[in-house]
């Protein structure tokens, strides 16, 4: 059975390079401005709140995970009231290496895990679209487990910290993915596979891209009117089924045209699409370029429009 939040996770390549170790005393907040990178926040000890665009403020507590594939704006404060008097520009840096917020002298109440991730996909936007707008997983015992590595190995100085604690961040990062029906998350994919209805159809449009789906045809899988499908599906999923459709075949057509020297013609069949021109037509209104510009600018091969393969032969 295909698993689409698997498929969407590998084309995404993430990986958690960056993160530091923080902490907080008394009362503060730190407000940030971001360009769309994805942030993550551990929960090791204490208690914070946590409030992004387009989503109602949260209470962080010990254990708990939060990772917002796109962030913009959002604000972490203490537990305690807060205002905008107690904004931190820069947190102080301990001699532990540790980034305080709040007062350096008080002891912490608060311990947690901050960084960015990175989506090594060259098509990283347009995939955590298809994603919650934020994700916030609590009471998960495989999760606590890796928390606690990840804890461990922070506070630790042994050799490799950094390899380790890279890799560990990047298990933890799919494990809060995979985390589905446990989570509080915005109208995205993992809301959708946890509706037993939609979850239908969402794998049929996985398993089928190719096929010409229509609304009512995927109705009927999920085995509801097209009206109550439509309306379901939009809610939980957070965009329509044919814009969820589009995006997911424009996915997989991008990574076609980067991995392998096929024709357009062959591309546009395994997306779903008649023909080739029919298939430009709907590239290059969604990607912004014709697909055979694509390919030459993200692949060591050339696509062309005709078919033909400009790839230099072996021994060439």
């Amino acid at each position: 059975m295909i698993d689409p939040l698997a498929q969407i996770v590998t084309l995404l390549q993430p990986t958690a390079p960056f993160s530091k170790q923080a902490s907080g005393a008394g009362r503060w907040r730190v407000h940030r401005t971001e360009v769309g990178r994805p942030f993550y926040c551990a929960l090791l000890e204490g208690e914070c709140r946590l409030e992004a665009d387009q989503h109602d403020e949260i209470v962080l507590k010990k254990g708990d995970f939060v990772l917002i594939p796109s962030a913009y704006n959002f604000t972490m404060s203490s537990r305690s009231p807060t205002s905008v008097e107690d904004i931190v520009d820069a947190p102080v840096m301990l001699a532990d290496g540790e980034h305080r917020l709040g007062s350096p002298d008080a002891p912490a109440d608060v311990h947690l895990l901050v960084g960015y991730c990175v989506f090594r996909s060259p098509d990283a936007a347009l995939l955590a679209s298809l994603l919650p707008k934020l994700l916030h997983v609590q009471g998960v015992n495989r999760l606590a487990t890796l928390m606690q590595l990840v804890s461990d190995e922070a506070r630790a100085q042994r050799p490799a910290r950094d390899v380790v604690l890279e890799h560990l961040l990047e298990v933890l990062l799919i494990e809060a993915l995979r985390c589905e029906g446990k989570t509080d998350t915005s109208p995205g994919l993992l809301r959708g596979l946890t509706d037993e209805r939609l979850a239908v159809a969402i794998r049929r449009m996985h398993e089928s891209p190719d096929q010409p789906w229509t609304v009512a045809q995927l109705a009927n899988e999920a085995m509801l009117s097209r009206s109550a499908f439509y309306e379901r599906f939009r809610r939980v999923m957070g965009m329509a089924p044919m814009e969820y459709l589009l995006a997911w075949r424009m996915a997989l057509a991008k990574d076609l045209l980067r991995r392998e020297q096929a024709r357009i013609a062959d591309v546009a069949e395994q997306v779903g699409y008649s023909s080739a021109s029919t298939f430009s037509v709907a590239f290059n209104r969604h990607v912004g370029v014709p697909p055979a510009r694509y390919a030459r600018d993200n692949s060591a091969g050339e696509l062309s429009e005709n078919g033909a393969d400009k790839a230099p032969k072996p021994g060439n």
